[in-house]
């Protein structure tokens, strides 16, 4: 699993597999069933927020069933907005939760969550695995019990996309200038608590390099588990309308995906709620619906119906592209991070050089005008299934554990 093991995605070979639709080699691993975890390991499951069903939620779903006796904890629970798979385990919430209006506005909490997750009680289990995009990477441990890290992405806000969120254009000048002190000592504080986690594993080589660039770890990689039993085609046929389902935050850029479906004329669909709906209803003209938040089913329904799915921001990995993918649909995706490790150019959707409205709208265009095989797009999604993620992970678990037999407990 050590990736410095493993070719560079931009290396030729791994440039000359995708083309060919041979999966990278992360996928290559055996995928057999592993031992069994040791009898009696106690299990604290940590989670930066619970406020909705995405990507990393989904993680975390496979990872209580799992681990069905695990306790989670969390910063913000909001209960109801996420799958009973994860509400049936013992949820711990800090005392962010509490706060007023922690439901929408708890990203304004942010210089309090160093604070929160130290305070998290997990002297009593043997393994903590975290799923961390923010701060739950720096929770403390019993300091003879693992700490396994899968990390979503260091925290984006305060390396590397502070404008996205924080920016003049976001917040004013004046509280634009008050975020930068406090952005610097969340950086410098995340950069100091790296070395918490026995372990990282990235969901994608692009993660991995991050992890690398802002924490000095190295991460083998195992890419997070599609649904791919669910997310199936069907006899719907496609009816001319791009779909973008997303968290309606900055970094997401669904804002170049409604300018360049009315340069394209291509109606759109924007699945999901955030920060940014306000704004992105008021920039939006004719041709585009906001469905807000979905059941898994009717999301199904809405990839099965559109032409081609967008994913027009630079993502660490990207579960919805191979969830449309899954149910036989092209996606047009900006070529840059974890895209380039599920979209195959010209065989699975378009990737576009730039974030433009023009590149975004040329890409609608081939992939409108070009023959995709769905049974083709299909297969390339079944080899991010489940099944393989469990055996990847439960593989990685062990070893971990393995590393600090001498001082187990259990």
């Amino acid at each position: 699993m050590d990736s410095g093991r493993l070719p560079e995605h931009g290396s030729p070979e791994v440039t000359r597999d995708r083309r060919a639709g041979v999966p990278p080699p992360e996928l290559r691993l055996p995928v057999a069933a592993s031992a069994a975890l040791p009898a009696g390991l106690r299990v604290a499951l940590a989670h930066d927020w619970l406020t909705g069903m995405r990507g990393g939620e989904k993680v975390l779903e496979v990872l209580c069933d799992l681990f069905p006796r695990a306790e989670v904890f969390t910063l913000v629970h909001v209960r109801g907005t996420v799958s009973p798979a994860i509400e049936r385990h013992r949820i711990h919430a800090s005392f962010v939760s509490s706060l007023p209006l922690a439901r929408r506005l708890y990203r304004h909490a942010l210089p309090l969550f160093p604070v929160a997750v130290e305070q998290f009680d997990l002297d009593r289990f043997d393994l903590v695995l975290s799923t961390s995009h923010c701060a739950v990477k720096s929770v403390i441990r019993r300091g003879d019990a693992c700490h396994l890290c899968y990390c979503l992405t260091p925290m984006r806000y305060v390396w590397d996309q502070f404008d996205a969120y924080f920016g003049p254009a976001r917040l004013g000048s004046v509280a634009s200038r008050v975020m930068r002190p406090v952005a610097r000592a969340l950086a410098r504080w995340d950069a100091q608590t790296a070395n918490r986690p026995d372990r990282y594993v990235a969901i994608s080589q692009y993660v991995a390099s991050r992890i690398r660039r802002y924490y000095n770890r190295e991460a083998g990689v195992v890419y997070p588990p599609v649904d791919t039993a669910f997310f199936c085609p069907d006899s719907t046929a496609p009816d001319g309308t791009a779909l973008i389902v997303s968290a309606l935050v900055p970094y997401k850029r669904v804002d170049l995906a409604i300018e360049a479906c009315r340069q394209a004329g291509v109606p759109l669909r924007i699945v999901g709620q955030g920060p940014e709906a306000a704004r992105l209803r008021t920039v939006a003209r004719s041709g585009v619906e906001f469905l807000g938040t979905l059941s898994d089913e009717e999301v199904r329904a809405a990839y099965r119906r559109s032409s081609v799915v967008l994913l027009p921001g630079e993502e660490d990995f990207g579960i919805v592209p191979l969830e449309a993918q899954a149910c036989g649909r092209p996606v047009v995706a900006l070529g840059r991070g974890g895209a380039l490790e599920t979209v195959i150019d010209g065989v699975t959707g378009v990737l576009v050089p730039d974030p433009s409205v023009d590149s975004l709208a040329e890409g609608m265009a081939r992939a409108l005008s070009g023959r995709f095989d769905a049974a083709v797009i299909r297969r390339h999604a079944e080899r991010f299934g489940r099944e393989r993620f469990v055996a990847q992970l439960t593989a990685v678990v062990e070893e971990t554990l393995a590393g600090r037999a001498g001082s187990r407990r259990w």
